[in-house]
């Protein structure tokens, strides 16, 4: 109970700042959903500390229009650091076809990734919203997207994670989710007959859901790159004004505007992309506002096992399922 409270009320003021990070220039990330919110300030610290970061959206002038922006905010800023560079990928998670020639791309101009940040999502979406390829909206977007571009990028994140002189558990995938301990169905997850992730009604029940899925996949890459020394862990970075909240009722985003500016949810981020506190023991875990480890929800770790284990076996049955709906673009 003091863990879900403090989800909503997170001690202040966060710990891990821009101002802890080193240079880093020579490495490069990604940060998709990056052309606004905690994804932009997210961008715009990288980018002041010397890297090469890349902003991933789902159309060209979104990503452009999101560098001009900092471009602009940063000129007449000081750093330590000498600002590094700021690179495109455009990607639409709700449409798996742009997803590899967006990672092709980066290949194309890139030969490490040190981190891949999973922030895109969309929340609260109308009832009967669709992906392209005719999935749940919010499945799609927060979950089946985001695999499928880790599935492509896996090759390269476990190359950099082998690369001389990089510490075990430096290069990172980090997922963003929910309160995680909210809304939770026992088995985690609910299915219908076929196998899908049931499309629940209730309001934020869906968008919970697919964060459970989040949390499935965050431990499926923390199980196939241990061996490699790729943490990978998930985080609620807090609450806070973004436009992850467009669906909302309007009387819900008057309750949320006045809460802190997106760069504290950026912090958030920063902790599970860089904190030293977080090491391969944590790996497959979770984190929360504004930067500390958490427990997983009971739920979410007995779904990892299959009912003659004491489990509910819902995190094979998501897989099965994610794999199906992606095969096409493997």
């Amino acid at each position: 109970m003091t863990q879900k409270l403090s989800q909503f009320i997170p001690p202040w003021p966060p710990k891990f700042t821009d101002k802890i990070l080193p240079s880093l220039a020579g490495k490069v990330y990604i940060v998709t959903g990056a052309a606004s919110g905690v994804g932009y300030e997210l961008v715009k610290i990288l980018y002041l500390k010397g890297a090469t970061v890349y902003i991933a959206a789902r159309s060209q002038a979104r990503c452009d229009g999101a560098v001009e922006q900092i471009l602009s905010e940063t000129k007449s800023l000081s750093d330590d650091e000498t600002p590094g560079r700021l690179g495109t990928m455009v990607i639409d998670l709700s449409d798996f076809s742009t997803i590899r020639p967006g990672v092709q791309d980066f290949l194309k101009k890139e030969s490490r990734l040190d981190v891949l940040v999973h922030n895109a999502a969309v929340m609260s979406a109308p009832l009967g919203s669709k992906d392209k390829q005719g999935n749940d909206l919010e499945v799609g977007t927060n979950c089946l997207g985001p695999y499928l571009l880790t599935l492509l990028l896996k090759p390269l994140i476990a190359v950099t994670a082998t690369q001389p002189n990089t510490p075990a558990g430096s290069v990172r995938i980090v997922w963003e989710v929910a309160v995680l301990q909210a809304q939770l169905h026992k088995d985690g997850m609910q299915f219908e007959t076929d196998g899908s992730p049931k499309i629940l009604t209730k309001f934020m029940a869906n968008y919970i859901q697919s964060k459970v899925g989040v949390a499935w996949l965050t431990g499926l890459f923390a199980d196939r790159l241990a061996e490699k020394g790729v943490l990978s862990v998930c985080v609620h970075p807090g609450l806070m004004p973004t436009p992850l909240q467009r669906h909302q009722p309007w009387f819900l985003n008057n309750v949320v505007r006045p809460l802190l500016p997106p760069i504290n949810g950026a912090y958030t981020v920063l902790y599970a992309a860089f904190s030293d506190e977080l090491t391969m023991e944590d790996n497959g875990g979770y984190c929360m506002a504004w930067g500390r480890k958490c427990d997983m929800p009971e739920a979410i770790q007995l779904a990892r096992k299959c009912v003659a284990e004491g489990g509910s076996g819902s995190e094979k049955k998501f897989l099965d399922y994610c794999n199906k709906q992606l095969k096409a673009f493997l």
